[in-house]
């Protein structure tokens, strides 16, 4: 834990008590601060009560006796309407702000010097984020993973000198996060997210932007308008002492870090081509396929570059990082026939990243659709030799699969991944891929994606297990 000494002896306002609030309240408490936390749901103020936090009802409370309020980033802060509580901290004249700020005030407090990484981006940031830590805990350093993927930032040990933090941050963590200023900010990409949270696009770019704005060194991707443009942005502004570097996945630079040949290359400002350094091949790099992952290794490798680690290491951490779980996840091999767990892809845009990796696809999809279905996949048609439909999408994306791609009605996982597995084996490609890339929700037949990434992870290691058993695949 990290105790939160700089409210010691203050009174704060904390509203949202799932994890990172729970998290909050108890470092807050560590830390000497009287803590009045509320929730609008009840089970989440039961779970607060049975851990000894004390409750206060916030829509009776007295708001002047407050010096802060400590807002989880789940609640609205300004879209589609401010959360009552931030209009009750507005009348208050009193700071709205998250856990995130309240580790940044204690590093800047206990320990300046200590490292830093964040993360953030619309799309990559929770793989990014567990890559950088990988690398480094493989090279032997002192690392705490957390942030937005995982545990809460407040959860983990205390910044010091000799630990390095890589926090990822979604955009609802800046918001809330004014005094953001990681030695190593990283803004992978941007396109249109969470716009009814932040208004407009226009908006949302500009918190995101807050994140490498604050930085020592700046890492901004290139491949995309909103990032460029932000990257020009802080280079034309020579903020004094901050370093701007682009990283690019699909082009060679005149300087910076960037994927070429299926490699992650470093070349310095005012260096040849023939004078870059090739930190890593994504050859070797299982679970590290598709483009969107070559951007996510190119930051990776720029990050842990700039904590001075070697060309060896960073290869080495790229080639052994085991992946995510439901995120392309390998999950089991029967024979030729590779499985891929990538449940956490729940729209098209996601399952694309995921179709644009393999050739030869027997693919499982279906559950709750998004808004769109399966139509702007419609160009990776030819990549799939089958389709095997489940959940209430199944019917939808039928229509949309007719007469361009093999498709089965399967009703359920099991049932679909048995007859994938089945007629893969029967592939005569050299490594066919049944891969459950669903592109839609999860809640129509499993509580969430999670939950479905398990269970096709199971079944397709109990098939592995009859295989090794002495079945005839």
């Amino acid at each position: 834990m990290t105790p939160v000494t700089t409210f010691a002896h203050r009174s704060v306002a904390l509203f949202g008590l799932g994890g990172s609030g729970l998290s909050t309240a108890r470092a807050l408490i560590a830390g000497g601060a009287s803590v009045a936390a509320w929730d609008d749901s009840e089970a989440g103020r039961a779970k607060a009560e049975a851990q000894g936090v004390t409750l206060v009802d916030l829509t009776s409370a007295d708001w002047s006796a407050f010096d802060a309020l400590i807002l989880s980033p789940g609640v609205p802060l300004t879209h589609p309407k401010p959360h009552w509580t931030v209009e009750r901290a507005h009348e208050a004249q009193i700071e709205i702000i998250g856990d995130i700020e309240l580790f940044c005030r204690e590093r800047e407090r206990h320990a300046p010097g200590a490292t830093f990484i964040a993360i953030t981006g619309t799309n990559g940031k929770s793989t990014t984020t567990a890559l950088i830590a990988h690398i480094l805990r493989r090279a032997g350093k002192d690392v705490q993973l957390g942030g937005n993927i995982g545990t809460p930032i407040l959860d983990l040990e205390p910044p010091s000198e000799e630990r390095i933090h890589v926090i990822e941050c979604s955009s609802f963590q800046i918001d809330l996060t004014p005094s953001l200023a990681p030695t190593i900010g990283i803004l992978i990409n941007l396109t249109p997210d969470h716009i009814d949270r932040h208004g407009t696009m226009d908006d949302y770019a500009a918190v995101k932007e807050r994140l490498v704005d604050g930085a020592d060194i700046a890492l901004i991707g290139v491949d995309d308008v909103y990032c460029h443009a932000i990257g020009a942005r802080l280079t034309q502004a020579h903020c004094e002492g901050q370093r701007v570097i682009p990283v690019s996945a699909t082009r060679a630079l005149d300087w910076g870090f960037y994927i070429e040949s299926g490699k992650v290359i470093y070349r310095q400002s005012g260096h040849g081509p023939e004078e870059a350094e090739t930190l890593g091949d994504l050859g070797d790099a299982r679970a590290l396929r598709g483009a969107h992952n070559a951007q996510n290794a190119a930051f990776a490798a720029a990050a842990v570059w700039h904590c001075g680690l070697n060309c060896e290491e960073i290869a080495d951490g790229l080639a052994d990082y085991p992946g995510l779980p439901h995120r392309m996840e390998e999950v089991g091999r029967r024979g030729r026939v590779l499985f891929i767990n990538d449940s956490k892809a729940t729209n098209a845009d996601a399952a694309e990243k995921a179709l644009l990796s393999f050739d030869d696809i027997f693919w499982i999809a279906g559950g709750k659709a998004k808004e769109g279905g399966i139509k702007p996949l419609r160009p990776l048609f030819p990549l799939i030799r089958k389709a095997y439909l489940i959940g209430a999408a199944a019917q939808d994306f039928a229509r949309t699969l007719e007469g361009a791609v093999a498709f089965e009605q399967c009703g359920t996982l099991d049932r679909a991944l048995a007859r994938a597995a089945e007629e893969a084996a029967l592939s005569d490609a050299r490594e066919p891929v049944v891969l459950l890339s669903p592109a839609c929700a999860s809640y129509d037949q499993f509580a969430n994606f999670e939950a479905r990434g398990d269970a096709f992870r199971r079944l397709a290691q109990e098939l592995h297990a009859t295989r090794d058993a002495g079945e005839t695949p």
